[in-house]
């Protein structure tokens, strides 16, 4: 039983793309009052979850807040990780997928643009959270990821979740009212 700082993790995985697909699912199915996401895209969400704009707006209409913090796409910092990445699916376009897919969902779900996030992404349900730690070169699904559950005050879980709240308030709003 861990009893330190250490209890709120669940796992920790090399990249994104070794963790389980069935996490993100699940903990989209269990998240019943937050539902935030906190990617730069986002994009790979429409890939792995089944039906997820409809399982999203169910979401919304059952009461659940939830979210969309996504990358500016016009911003130079998203220039200039498009140049580093030199991908042809590029985070643009990736954006404008997520923004398309959430347009799709028969609710309102709001939408902030930032570029703060660039290097971290975050995204949280209820009292479980995901956090991605971008690494050099590499996509989203090349980065270091943390699986946690709150454990505790102060922890890990509600740093990331004060980190979220932080970079929304700040964020340029471009979906419904929130």
């Amino acid at each position: 039983m861990k009893v330190g700082t250490d209890r709120e993790l669940v796992g920790i995985y090399p990249r994104r793309a070794d963790l389980p697909r069935s996490v993100f699912r699940e903990a989209i199915e269990r998240g019943g009052s937050r539902l935030w996401f906190g990617g730069y895209t986002s994009y790979f969400l429409w890939l792995e979850v089944p039906d997820a704009a409809a399982t999203l707006a169910a979401k919304v209409n059952a009461g659940a807040d939830v979210r969309f913090l996504l990358g500016d796409p016009d911003s130079p910092v998203t220039a200039e990780r498009e140049r580093i990445e030199s991908t042809p699916l590029t985070l643009a376009t990736r954006i404008a997928m997520t923004r398309a897919e959430i347009n799709k969902a028969n609710a309102a779900i709001p939408v902030r643009l930032s570029d703060r996030h660039i290097a971290m992404s975050v995204w949280v349900f209820d009292d479980e959270a995901i956090v991605a730690t971008h690494i050099g070169a590499g996509l989203g699904q090349d980065s270091v990821t943390l699986h946690l559950r709150r454990g505790q005050d102060g922890g890990a879980f509600d740093r990331y979740v004060e980190h979220f709240e932080s970079l929304w308030a700040a964020g340029k709003s471009i979906g419904p009212a929130d």
